[in-house]
């Protein structure tokens, strides 16, 4: 064989080397990200080739698939009063990434959980009949949150104080999720439902935070006994009423002018919602601890999981005085999800404990079987003391017995409440926001509650967390008691 030859013979089979490390890596590297792939038609061929798994309210399940009358999507998911568990559920569509629960446990409702897999499917390669969600929503407290929401524009939360099981998740307005389903429909509701002012697809109650207003005081009050600045709900503070912000020339006004709030206890401050007490006792505690302790309830945690991810609450970093005092009372740049504030009732009625938020109790496979209880795993921490807890019960207590929050009372239950007003734009410019957290405890059970009304029918003047949030949380309240 010449020189040639054989030099054209080894390039030759260098090039059949080559290709063949092309094609292995193709098939075993590039391959998984292919299938991978969102853009991948055969994913969603598969996805809905057969039936989903389904996501179960009280022993029933609140999704279902049906049969596709045309195209290579044999199934399609279906929703058993979509609107109402909505924020809850999110949506499975065809054409859209899957959302909420939906989202989160996608590999588990598809079959495609490698925790489905039985031995046989293993050999065979077939995708694993699908798992199901059970949820620890309460079918009873979450239609009350939703219908005495109605056509206002908010959310809200309830968890059970004693588990951390949130027993509600609504957000309102609402919307059918399944008008998203079908990948023939679901472009133009898909456009209508984004262009909506309202903005049905958010879910207000995990991942809208806003600021809490007075009902964060509750937050600073327990950070006051906490800390020892007083050691008691009945101590007088010392708090001058008109209180100038630090700094400034600005009085903090009262939503009372005529409210006993001149260095009042905190009970009393909490049963008129005197903004110079607790704006004076931000200052007087000094940010970095009214921030630890908020940060003990649960803001400034960018890892909510419950399991949705919640958009994080805030308590700021780096203010002035004048700033700091605005904390005190919920404004300036403090922000709070619903879930955020039906924590801080929920640690409060729980002698202080927060046992962590959790909406799933457990997922199943296809028999049935439990693959992983969220019950057995929710962790428990001390947020404040019992003794502190006890005394922030008390007062909640007499803000519904007979302060701002008495559209909450319920014959026969222990009811705690705060009420919140938060400024809504520059200078106040917009309708403010009407929050209302609370606890009640009646025959053993507790719950605990946050809503939030963004916008409603209500004249400017009537809206308050005692008008509009506190008749919704008490239908809550009601409903988980019964």
């Amino acid at each position: 064989m010449n020189k040639t030859i054989r030099r054209t013979s080894v390039f030759v089979l260098l090039l059949v080397f080559a290709l063949l490390i092309r094609a292995t890596w193709v098939q075993y590297y590039d391959g998984k990200a292919l299938a991978d792939d969102k853009y991948n038609r055969r994913n969603v061929i598969q996805t809905y080739a057969e039936p989903l798994g389904n996501i179960i309210v009280a022993g029933r399940s609140v999704t279902g698939s049906a049969r596709t009358k045309s195209g290579d999507l044999a199934y399609k998911r279906t929703y058993k009063d979509g609107a109402l568990y909505a924020a809850v559920t999110g949506y499975a569509s065809q054409a859209y990434a899957p959302t909420q629960l939906e989202g989160i446990y996608q590999d588990l409702l598809n079959g495609t959980d490698n925790r489905l897999k039985t031995v046989m499917d293993t050999v065979t390669g077939k995708r694993a009949e699908p798992g199901d969600v059970v949820t620890t929503i309460d079918p009873a407290v979450q239609k009350a949150a939703y219908e005495a929401l109605g056509a206002k524009k908010g959310a809200a939360v309830a968890i059970d104080p004693k588990t951390g099981k949130i027993l509600a998740v609504v957000s309102t307005p609402s919307y059918d999720p399944t008008s998203l389903t079908d990948a023939n429909t679901a472009g133009p509701a898909w456009k209508k439902l984004n262009a909506d002012p309202d903005k049905p697809l958010t879910n207000r109650a995990l991942r809208q935070p806003l600021p809490p207003g007075s009902t964060f005081k509750l937050v600073v009050a327990a950070a006051a006994l906490e800390d020892g600045l007083y050691s008691s709900v009945d101590q007088h503070t010392d708090s001058p009423d008109p209180y100038t912000l630090p700094g400034t020339t600005r009085e903090l006004s009262n939503e009372n002018p005529n409210a006993p709030c001149e260095n009042a206890s905190i009970r009393t401050a909490l049963e008129y919602s005197c903004n110079n007490v607790f704006a004076r006792m931000a200052v007087q505690l000094g940010q970095d601890k009214v921030r630890a302790m908020a940060e003990k309830f649960g803001f400034n945690d960018d890892a909510q999981d419950v399991p949705v991810r919640a958009y994080t609450s805030v308590y700021p970093t780096g203010m002035n005085e004048s700033s700091t005092a605005l904390t005190g009372i919920g404004q300036f740049d403090v922000t709070a999800t619903p879930l955020q504030m039906a924590m801080v009732s929920a640690a409060i009625a729980n002698g202080g404990k927060l046992v962590s938020p959790h909406m799933v109790a457990q997922i199943t496979d296809g028999g049935g079987d439990v693959l992983k209880n969220y019950d057995d795993s929710a962790g428990t921490k001390e947020i404040v003391s019992s003794s502190t807890a006890e005394q922030l019960q008390s007062a909640m207590q007499t803000v519904v017995e007979k302060g701002t929050g008495t559209n909450a009372r319920i014959s026969g239950v222990t009811v705690g409440g705060k009420t919140g007003t938060a400024q809504h734009g520059e200078n106040n410019s917009q309708t403010p926001y009407a929050w209302f957290t609370s606890y009640g405890k009646a025959g053993g059970k507790e719950v605990a509650v946050a809503v939030v009304v963004e916008q409603s029918n209500a004249a400017r003047s009537e809206v308050s967390g005692n008008g509009l949030a506190a008749p919704v949380a008490k239908a809550m309240m009601k409903a988980a008691l019964d």
